[in-house]
C-alpha cells in the first residue's frame, strides 16, 4: 500500500466512500436511483441512475457542478448527520415523487430540484437554509422546513407558501426531535398524503428540556453551543401532530403516549405508531385526516419494553397490515393477525412492500442477516449465501446489497423480473489487510465470537497478547459474517495481538430473552459475558493467548464497557482505552437509558450499579480516556466527571481531549493518530516490546 491503513481507514470513512447506497426503484422496475461517490477517497456523493433494461449507468447529479460549499451547512443538517452518522458530504439523502420522475434534495442550504428524466437540475431560491426536503407524490410541490417553518412550494408556479410557523424559537414545525432521530431511528417530521393535498406534520417544542452548554476550551473567543439535551429522568420535548391541508386547515391529531416512534401515510391509512415514556406499551392507531381522531389497531406491551422495528406499519394491496412483534419467544413477521414466520427467525426489519409481497431482513443464525420475502402464502429465501444482506424491492426488481467474509467489501446487484442480475459497481478502496477472521461460539452462554489473529502468526508457536474488542451494548452487534466490521481488530492484530470481539447479553440477533437479560442492569451482564467469552477462547486457543496481558478498548458503550473492565475486573483486564464513555448513565439520554434502566427518581440503586463513579477508588491499572469536546451525544462531561473522581480517589489515569470532534470523529488526522496512538498506549501498558 502507498499509505499506511490507519491514515486511508480515515480517509475512506473506513471504506465506505464509493459504495453504492440509498436506492429507490421506480414502480415499473425500469430505473434505480443510488446515492455513491465517485471514488473511495471523494467525499462528496453523487446521485446516480441505473437503467435496468440497457444496463446503462448515468451521473445524474453532480454536486461540484452545483457551485455549493457543502463545508457550510446549517446547524440543524449538521446535527441531522450527526443523527444519521453521515460521514460523507454532497447528496447525501433526496427524495422523489411516486412515478421517481423527479428529485429533490438539500445542499449547503440551498433547495434543489432534479427531473430525472434528462437530468436537468435547478435551485430554488428560498427565505434561508433548507432542511429535508420532500416531492409530493404527484411531483407538482416539494415541502422543506426552513427556521423551524414548514414551506411549500409549487415547481410550475413557483408559489412558495408557509403551512407552519414556530411560535417560539424552541419550536419546530416537520423535523424529528433529538429523540427520534439518536434513538428511533426516525428522521423525518413531515409525511405526504397520497393525494398530495395535505401533510402529516410534526409539532416539537424543546421548552421543557434542559439547556446544555457544549463549549471550545481550544477556542475560548467562541460562546458555547446551547444544546437541549433531555438526559435520563428529565422532560423530553412536547411533541404533537397535525395534518395540514393546501387550503390552509389545520386538524390536530392527539395521541396520549410520550414518544412518537413512526408514522406512514398510504393509501390504506394515515397510521402513527406511540410509544409510552417507560416503553412498555406500544399503540398502533389509523387516524381519520379530516378529524383527527384516531382508532386503535393494536396494542403490544412488554415488562420489559417494547421493540421498535423499521419499516413498520405497512399494507399490502389489500389492505393487511404488516407489522412486527415479540411472540412465543421470537420476533415474528405478522401479516393482519397471523404471525407468518417461525419464532427461530429473528425479524430485524421489514424492508419493502410490493403489491402482494414483502421483503423483510432477519436472522437464524445471529452472525448473519439474510433477505426473506413473504409472497401471502409462504416464506422465500432471497439470498442463499452466508453473509450479511440488505435490500430494496419494487415492480418486481431487487436490489441486493452483500457482505460477507469470504469477499473484500460489499456487493450490490440489480436483480430483474427476468432474473437476470446487473452489478452496480463499488469504487471504495481495498483495505489491503490479511483477514484471518474465524467465527464461532465461546464460554458458558456461547456467545458469538469472532477471533482475529495476526496474519503472520503460526498458530500454537507462541502465546499473544489479547485485546478484546467490543461494543458489548443492546441494540448494536459487531460479531456478522462480513469482512468489513474487521478491519480495524485485524490492524490491531497485526501489531501483535490476539483480537476478541464478543457479542454478549442485550445484542441483537439470538431473541427477546437474550437481549432482555440486561434489563435494570446495564454493567453486570455485559461485563460478565466479555469475561465469558475470553475464557471461552483461551479455551479453544491454549497456545496462542497469554492470558497475564489482556487490554480492551471500545467507543460510546463499548468505552464504558472498557473502563468498566478495568475498575471491576482488574485480575481479568490489565489495561484499557475507554472513547467517549457513558460513566454515568445519568447523563445519557431518556429514551435509550431508561429503556433499559427505568426512571432515575424511582430507581437510583440501579444507576448507581451501572454507574463508574462508584468504582474510581478501585483503578490500579493503565487506563486512558478519549473524548471529543463537540461531542453532542455523550458528552465530554462523562469523561471530566470520571477523570475528576479518579483524581479525587488518587488514581493515575490519562486523558486525551479532542478539540472540535463530535462523537463519530470524522476528521481525517484524528481518525488516523487515535489508531496509532492507542497502540502506542496498550503496547506500553501491557509491557509489550516493538
Amino acid at each position: 500500500m502507498s499509505q499506511s491503513f490507519p491514515r486511508l481507514s480515515a480517509r475512506t470513512r473506513r471504506f465506505t466512500l464509493g459504495v453504492p447506497r440509498g436506492f429507490t426503484i421506480s414502480p415499473d422496475g425500469g430505473k434505480v436511483l443510488f446515492l455513491r461517490t465517485r471514488s473511495g477517497t471523494d467525499p462528496v456523493t453523487c446521485l446516480w441512475e441505473l437503467d435496468t433494461e440497457t444496463h446503462v449507468e448515468r451521473l445524474v447529479v453532480d454536486p461540484r457542478t452545483l457551485d455549493a460549499d457543502d463545508r457550510d451547512l446549517p446547524p440543524e443538517e449538521r446535527a441531522r448527520r450527526e443523527r444519521s452518522r453521515e460521514q460523507a458530504g454532497g447528496v447525501v439523502a433526496y427524495s422523489t415523487d411516486s412515478s421517481v420522475a423527479r428529485a429533490a434534495f438539500a445542499l449547503a442550504g440551498g433547495l434543489y430540484v432534479t427531473e430525472l428524466p434528462d437530468g436537468r437540475t435547478r435551485r430554488l431560491e428560498t427565505s434561508g437554509a433548507v432542511i429535508d426536503p420532500r416531492v409530493s407524490p404527484d411531483g407538482r410541490r416539494v415541502a422543506y422546513v426552513t427556521g423551524g417553518a414548514l414551506h411549500v412550494r409549487d415547481l410550475a408556479s413557483g408559489e412558495d407558501r408557509t403551512l407552519a410557523t414556530p411560535e417560539s424559537p424552541t419550536v419546530t414545525y416537520g423535523l424529528a426531535e433529538f429523540i427520534a432521530a439518536e434513538e428511533m431511528d426516525r428522521m423525518r417530521g413531515h409525511w405526504w398524503s397520497p393525494s398530495s393535498d395535505a401533510l402529516l406534520v410534526e409539532r416539537a417544542d424543546d421548552t421543557p428540556v434542559q439547556t446544555w452548554y457544549v463549549a471550545d476550551p481550544a477556542n475560548p473567543d467562541r460562546e458555547p453551543a446551547a444544546q437541549r439535551y433531555p438526559a435520563a429522568g428529565t422532560p423530553n420535548a412536547v411533541t404533537e401532530l397535525f395534518v395540514l391541508g393546501l387550503d390552509g386547515s389545520r386538524v390536530a391529531v392527539p395521541y396520549e403516549h410520550e414518544y412518537l416512534a413512526a408514522a406512514s401515510w398510504d393509501s390504506h391509512a394515515l397510521s402513527i405508531v406511540t410509544l409510552s415514556r417507560d416503553q412498555k406499551t406500544m399503540r398502533l392507531l389509523t387516524v381519520d385526516p379530516a378529524t383527527g381522531s384516531a382508532d386503535l389497531v393494536r396494542e403490544d406491551t412488554d415488562p420489559a419494553w417494547v421493540d421498535i422495528v423499521g419499516g413498520v406499519p405497512a399494507h399490502l394491496d389489500d389492505g393487511s397490515l404488516v407489522w412486527v412483534a415479540t411472540a412465543d419467544g421470537g420476533h415474528r413477521l405478522f401479516v393482519g393477525d397471523r404471525a407468518v414466520t417461525p419464532p427461530t427467525l429473528q425479524v430485524r426489519a421489514v424492508l419493502d412492500v410490493d403489491h402482494d409481497s414483502v421483503l423483510f431482513s432477519a436472522s437464524g443464525d445471529p452472525t448473519e442477516i439474510q433477505l426473506w420475502t413473504w409472497d401471502g402464502h409462504s416464506l422465500l429465501p432471497v439470498s442463499t449465501r452466508s453473509g450479511v444482506f440488505t435490500g430494496r424491492m419494487a415492480g418486481g426488481v431487487g436490489v441486493l446489497s452483500e457482505q460477507s467474509l469470504d469477499v473484500e467489501g460489499v456487493s450490490t446487484t440489480v436483480v430483474r423480473r427476468d432474473g437476470m442480475a446487473i452489478p452496480i459497481p463499488s469504487y471504495a478502496e481495498h483495505p489491503g489487510l490479511d483477514l484471518r477472521v474465524s467465527l464461532g461460539r465461546s464460554g458458558r452462554r456461547e456467545l458469538s465470537t469472532a477471533v482475529v489473529l495476526p496474519s503472520w502468526h503460526e498458530p500454537g508457536s507462541r502465546p499473544l497478547p489479547v485485546l478484546m474488542d467490543p461494543y458489548g451494548g443492546p441494540h448494536a452487534q459487531r460479531v456478522l459474517n462480513r469482512r468489513g466490521g474487521y478491519l480495524e481488530s485485524q490492524w490491531f492484530a497485526e501489531q501483535g495481538f490476539a483480537v476478541i470481539v464478543a457479542d454478549g447479553r442485550g445484542t441483537p440477533g439470538r431473541g427477546p430473552d437474550f437481549e432482555r437479560a440486561v434489563l435494570g442492569d446495564l454493567a453486570t451482564p455485559a461485563l460478565e459475558d466479555q469475561v465469558d467469552a475470553l475464557h471461552g477462547v483461551a479455551e479453544q486457543y491454549p497456545d496462542d493467548l497469554d492470558l497475564t496481558k489482556v487490554a480492551i478498548r471500545g467507543w460510546s458503550f463499548g468505552g464504558f464497557l472498557a473502563a468498566l473492565a478495568v475498575l471491576r475486573r482488574p485480575e481479568v483486564f490489565h489495561a484499557a482505552v475507554a472513547g467517549a464513555p457513558v460513566t454515568d448513565w445519568r447523563l445519557y439520554d431518556t429514551c435509550y437509558t431508561e429503556r433499559y434502566l427505568g426512571h432515575p427518581d424511582e430507581q437510583p440503586e440501579v444507576y448507581d450499579n451501572s454507574s463508574l463513579f462508584g468504582d474510581a477508588a478501585k483503578l490500579d491499572r493503565p487506563l486512558l480516556l478519549i473524548h471529543g469536546l463537540a461531542d453532542d451525544n455523550v458528552v465530554a462531561a462523562h469523561t471530566l466527571r470520571l477523570s475528576s473522581a479518579l483524581l479525587a480517589a488518587g488514581r493515575q489515569h490519562s486523558v486525551l481531549p479532542l478539540s472540535g470532534v463530535t462523537h463519530m470523529t470524522p476528521q481525517e488526522v484524528v481518525a488516523e493518530n487515535l489508531m496509532l496512538l492507542q497502540v502506542e498506549f496498550l503496547k506500553k501498558a501491557l509491557h509489550v516490546l516493538g
